[in-house]
């Protein structure tokens, strides 16, 4: 992740690089700055990739970087589970503050009406009026085109 926002942050610096006169000192440093960083960079990528294949090539003989890896994979791993959780919760908390305002959004108008108003201060018509999906029978708000529990259309 490093890496990769130092790498970004290279490219922006170098393309910004591209509009500022190539003889100054300053941007002269800038580009050879840059440039060792892109070296750098692909050093490291060989470097990765030699591990790799003296691992696979020499099995146990690099017993503790192998018990060092199999940990921060499985770090690695849980890491991921709890972004998917995390991601999981954040749809579902989506879902639940889409429903809460659909409450509150006029079916006929479109406009978001104040909490605890029970009809649209704009045409009238009531508010709060939520259906059911016809393929799964999922409580469906309105204006939704899709059903968040099927996938089916609704218009």
């Amino acid at each position: 992740m490093a890496n990769d926002l130092l790498g970004g942050l290279s490219g922006l610096m170098k393309g910004l690089s591209g509009f500022m006169p190539q003889d100054d000192p300053d941007v002269k440093i800038l580009n050879a700055q840059s440039e060792l960083n892109d070296l750098a960079a692909q050093e490291t990528e060989l470097y990765a990739q030699a591990g790799k294949a003296a691992l696979k090539r020499y099995p146990g003989q690099f017993a503790e970087t192998e018990d060092k890896l199999g940990l921060i994979q499985a770090n690695r791993n849980e890491a991921n589970a709890k972004l998917q959780a995390a991601k999981a919760e954040k749809e579902q908390k989506d879902r639940q503050q889409q429903l809460a305002d659909a409450q509150f959004t006029c079916p006929s108008c479109g406009m978001r009406n104040p909490d605890g108003v029970k009809f649209c201060q704009e045409c009238g018509s009531k508010l709060g009026v939520i259906s059911a999906c016809p393929s799964c029978g999922a409580k469906i708000a309105p204006g939704v085109r899709f059903c968040g529990e099927c996938g089916a259309r609704l218009e």
